[in-house]
């Protein structure tokens, strides 16, 4: 087993007072910070008066934590904060215009901290510039819950040619929705007498998103659902309640008659996924499976060192011994230097051995089991991003083979590290990943072709989702195509209803906007702060 040194294991792991440090002051050396400018701070009368001076940036931590809610500041104060620690760790600071923040609130002004720009396909370059409260994200990081009613679903866009449609992918066990035995393929008609369909003004769209996501424990909302293969509505009543996630699920074996197929349904790499994970390979290596098919159409993303792990239990020790897993860029501020952690660049190994995200579960240093693959089916769609995309880039990047079945991935080689500051927690941009080919640009997403031709198109059928079949069903149509290719080293013959893929469902027409799972899927322990993609 290779032990990870400890300047290696502190690019994969950031205990958590470091993350404190980042907004509390001392965690970066200022004389090291790129930031020159010292004029809107003491530049008044008594010396502490703040003002904006248009291209002078103090220092971020000299401005940390001074917050209105507890009266140790301003908006001002926390508005220069963002400013400075955006043009200090922004990976396209450069980009962002030095507006006068005197007209903005806070959260209207980090939303314009970042670029406008756009990547060479026209497409936004950013698009994952997020906040929320510091409170919802602690209570993700320390235990991967949410208020919810354990309900995924996916949130078809109107359109010229189709309605409105929200139909269940899955539901997480021991949830609200599970116990009222709604299942995958069931269509959400009406919420609270709303209907999905039809609702075509602000009023009914703010009702409908109201009760898709629940604030509060306790939240009741009435759903009119037509189960799959039902000729009738029925209307169940869920109660909001604190969920918690199942990452791992589905762990099957396919006997065939080419060997066995292991089948993992994997839906975020979040803290308590590294137990999941591990006893999921180590029963498939027991069963001595010829090959893997992942799960990854609802992944989207989270602890990088997770990929990473879960990269070497694919590939093995002889595959990915001395090779990186992903590298890290930050600005051109910092070409040796995390400005995060203020540690040295490092590289991301394929971690072998389990990091211990949640002891309660898996303790630290225990070699990982592997399968020791040569290649890897990958199920995709819109939704697969960040982490689920590192994995798959990551094993690119050492040979071995990746076929992908499904629908263009979301495009994501970015990720950050949570920042908190006086009541919320910031999510912006801030390093860029390459696999040990030194390839990571697909802000497009990954694209399955039977014809690859560009570097982010990777062998494989475009199949879109199909909500008639159970997820690790044997006929349900990725699954089926995956097994299909691998007999026959091709895609199979499907209807044009199945091979067009589906709409991205990242937003919903007039304002209906799909809240953004990302953020949900990026679950940390509280003791332990690992890369975010």
């Amino acid at each position: 087993m290779k032990l990870l040194s400890t300047s290696v294991l502190s690019t994969v792991i950031v205990s958590s007072l470091l993350l404190a440090g980042c907004s509390g002051g001392g965690l970066v050396d200022e004389t090291n910070s790129g930031n020159t400018g010292g004029g809107s701070i003491g530049s008044g009368s008594g010396g502490n008066t703040l003002t904006w001076v248009e291209g002078e940036f103090p220092p971020y931590p000299n401005l940390a934590n001074q917050c209105v809610a507890n009266n140790t500041g301003s908006a001002l104060n926390e508005k220069l904060w963002l400013r400075s620690w955006s043009n200090d760790t922004y990976l396209w600071y450069s980009e962002i215009p030095d507006n006068d923040p005197a007209p903005f609130s806070v959260g209207e002004y980090f939303d314009i901290l970042k670029t406008t720009g756009l990547s060479e396909t026209g497409n936004v370059k950013d698009r994952f510039h997020s906040s929320m409260s510091t409170a919802e994200w602690e209570q993700l990081n320390q235990s991967g819950a949410s208020v919810s009613y354990g309900l995924n679903f996916h949130l078809q866009q109107a359109s010229a040619s189709v309605d409105r449609k929200i139909t269940v992918t899955y539901t997480e066990p021991n949830s609200p929705a599970s116990s009222a035995d709604i299942e995958r393929g069931a269509v959400i008609v009406s919420i609270n007498g709303v209907s999905v369909k039809d609702a075509n003004d602000s009023a009914s769209i703010n009702q409908l998103n109201q009760g898709l996501f629940p604030e509060s424990n306790g939240q009741q909302t009435r759903f009119t659902l037509l189960d799959l293969g039902a000729s009738q509505t029925r209307d169940v009543t869920l109660g909001a309640q604190t969920v918690v996630s199942t990452p791992v699920q589905n762990v099957n074996l396919i006997p065939t008659n080419n060997g066995t197929v292991g089948y993992i349904q994997f839906n975020s790499h979040i803290a308590t996924a590294e137990r999941g994970l591990v006893d999921a390979i180590t029963s498939l290596r027991s069963n001595n499976v010829n090959d893997l098919v992942l799960d990854l159409r609802y992944n989207g993303g989270g602890l990088l060192a997770l990929a990473s792990q879960l990269g070497y239990m694919i590939a093995g020790e002889q595959a990915t011994q001395n090779r990186i897993f992903e590298r890290s860029t930050f600005n051109n501020k910092y070409p040796s230097t995390n400005p995060v952690t203020g540690e040295t660049l490092a590289p991301m190994p394929f971690i072998d051995e389990s990091i211990g995200f949640n002891t309660d579960l898996l303790g630290a240093g225990q070699a990982l089991p592997s399968l020791n693959l040569n290649r890897l089916y990958v199920l995709t769609t819109g939704n697969t991003c960040s982490a689920s995309e590192a994995l798959m880039n990551g094993l690119r990047g050492i040979d071995i083979e990746v076929i992908q079945i499904g629908d263009t991935t979301c495009g994501k080689p970015y990720g950050f590290y949570p920042t908190p500051n006086c009541g919320t927690t910031y999510f912006t941009i801030q390093f860029k990943g390459e696999n040990d080919k030194g390839f990571g640009d697909y802000s497009d997403g990954f694209i399955p072709s039977t014809s690859p031709t560009l570097a982010s198109e990777i062998s494989g059928c475009d199949i879109g989702d199909d909500f008639s079949k159970p997820l690790g069903d044997v006929n349900e149509a990725m699954l089926s195509a995956a097994l299909f290719y691998r007999d026959n080293n091709r895609c199979p013959a499907v209807s044009a209803a199945m091979a067009k893929s589906a709409p991205k469902p990242q937003f919903i027409d007039q304002g209906f906007m799909l809240q953004d799972t990302r953020m949900q899927n990026v679950l940390l322990n509280n003791r332990i702060l690992t890369q975010v993609k």
